[in-house]
């Protein structure tokens, strides 16, 4: 633990949006040489199967975000075969899940956050998810960084959390306190046919460009408050396993959902996952 405090320590000094800003400039270069030296390397310090991709030529993409964010085979990511499951959205592995202790969410070892604080400081959008369930999955740089929804969702709202941009890789997560609560996010509420589900969008050093499908362009918060988009009168429904947005460069996704779903057993820290594996279920159903 000393040695992992010791590397989270310098996150603290950090111009964190700064050093973002340089990323998103490099990872748009377009001149063809710099591009594909910059591809190249990128491939070389993480290795990534382009057999999945739709696109399987590295240098065919027009700059390294273009590359970062491609798309996969459908055949590449099936989907979980019962229905009722709700399925992992994003590739990576867990940091962390379980069951939501009141208001308290599990970081780490003797490290807890606050489900409020979370949701913007917003006890009402807290209230549904008291007691229930959350998954903390974590995207590493060779990972696929496409996010699709976990059940078909109507979505209600969308609030975006303006904040800092510490690093959320296990280091970091296991030494600097409600690092969740802390970090800029987009909050994304849904109604399912099995309650309320929020996937929480955790942006990070190098990552703090975040999109969703019924947005254009990436999101930002207007003077650097919080800000709230409601989209309760417009029909925007998405369809389990549909897109719903992307990192521009990798980062966190939490899954919530209320107490009256459960877990699949497979959902535990450490485990790696993958899209379309299941996630979740109503709590009484048995796993596929």
């Amino acid at each position: 633990m000393l040695r992992e405090k010791l590397l989270a320590l310098p996150f603290y000094l950090l111009p964190h949006h700064a050093l973002s800003w340089l990323m998103f400039k490099l990872a748009r270069i377009r001149q063809p040489v710099l591009k594909n030296f910059i591809i190249k390397s990128y491939i070389r310090l993480n290795p990534v199967n382009m057999r999945e991709a739709v696109e399987e030529n590295p240098f065919a993409y027009e700059h390294l975000n273009a590359f970062f964010t491609r798309a996969l085979k459908p055949e590449c990511r099936p989907l979980a075969a019962n229905e009722r499951d709700w399925i992992c959205p994003v590739d990576g592995g867990v940091s962390q899940a379980g069951i939501i202790d009141g208001d308290a969410i599990f970081q780490a070892k003797g490290m807890h956050y606050s489900l409020q604080g979370l949701l913007a400081g917003s006890a009402q959008l807290a209230r549904p998810f008291i007691d229930g369930h959350f998954a903390t999955l974590y995207l590493s740089p060779r990972d696929y960084h496409r996010i699709h929804m976990p059940t078909t969702g109507r979505l209600k709202k969308m609030i975006y959390v303006p904040g800092r941009l510490f690093s959320v890789a296990g280091f970091t997560v296991n030494s600097i306190p409600g690092l969740f609560t802390r970090n800029e996010r987009c909050i994304c509420l849904f109604d399912t046919d099995d309650g309320p589900m929020a996937m929480i969008l955790v942006g990070a050093i190098n990552v703090s460009a975040m999109e969703t499908v019924w947005r254009k362009g990436i999101i930002r918060a207007v003077k650097g408050l919080v800000t709230w988009f409601d989209y309760s009168d417009e029909d925007i429904v998405l369809e389990r396993g549909e897109e719903m947005g992307r990192f521009n460069l990798g980062s966190t996704v939490i899954v919530l959902s209320s107490k009256d779903m459960c877990l699949d057993a497979a959902i535990e820290a450490g485990k790696p996952v993958r899209l379309g594996q299941a996630l979740a279920r109503p709590c009484g159903e048995k796993e596929s």
